[in-house]
């Protein structure tokens, strides 16, 4: 069986220069008001919770194998070159902000804009922190985070990751007929462990 680690997180720093990169740019003073609006009613609604476990990887050709399961992918395989250990993740936020996107979608969609690029970069600050805390505490190098449907990956790998971790119970994600995500702000991925 292979050692599931949850890990919960406390909030890291907003960069709002980014926030405001995936709103798509603008920083007059509304935007700015909005933006500081937003993070205030989010300030304590997220959750930061990252499932995940180390599994050893092998390459061959387009053929990643994780020993459990295998997948096909020439990008994946690329990217895990030399790699003998790989790291399978599940992170999300939490649900609060997709019910307050849907809130806002109907009565103010500037502010539902702002919540959306909000969630987008406190997804990937939550997997930054996630790597850096890895690095740190095993004492590796990792490579850049790969998800499903990137490159030619295909995206019903998430079915492999969500049965693996058992993403449901352990972190509240789900994933749908679709192969979308619930909560949206969340992030599966495949990390590979460099040799040093």
């Amino acid at each position: 069986m292979n050692n599931i680690i949850i890990k919960t997180y406390p909030a890291p720093p907003i960069n709002k220069k980014e926030v405001l990169r995936y709103a798509g740019g603008g920083n007059d003073d509304n935007t700015l008001k909005l933006l500081e609006e937003c993070i205030k009613e989010i300030s304590n609604a997220l959750t930061y919770k990252v499932c995940y476990c180390e599994l050893s990887s092998k390459t061959n050709k387009d053929i990643c194998d994780f020993d459990i399961f295998q997948v096909k992918s020439q990008n994946l395989a690329t990217n895990l070159k030399d790699c003998n250990k790989v790291i399978v993740m599940g992170a999300t936020v939490g649900i609060t902000l997709d019910r307050l996107i849907a809130k806002y979608s109907r009565i103010s969609p500037a502010k539902a804009l702002i919540l959306q690029a909000l969630g987008a970069e406190r997804i990937e600050a939550l997997c930054d922190t996630f790597c850096e805390d890895i690095k740190k505490s095993l004492k590796i190098t990792l490579k850049p985070r790969f998800s499903a449907g990137y490159g030619d990956l295909p995206l019903d790998t998430q079915n492999s990751i969500f049965t693996l971790l058992n993403l449901p119970k352990n972190i509240g994600l789900t994933l749908n007929d679709s192969m979308l995500m619930s909560p949206s702000k969340s992030v599966t991925a495949f990390i590979g462990i460099q040799e040093v």
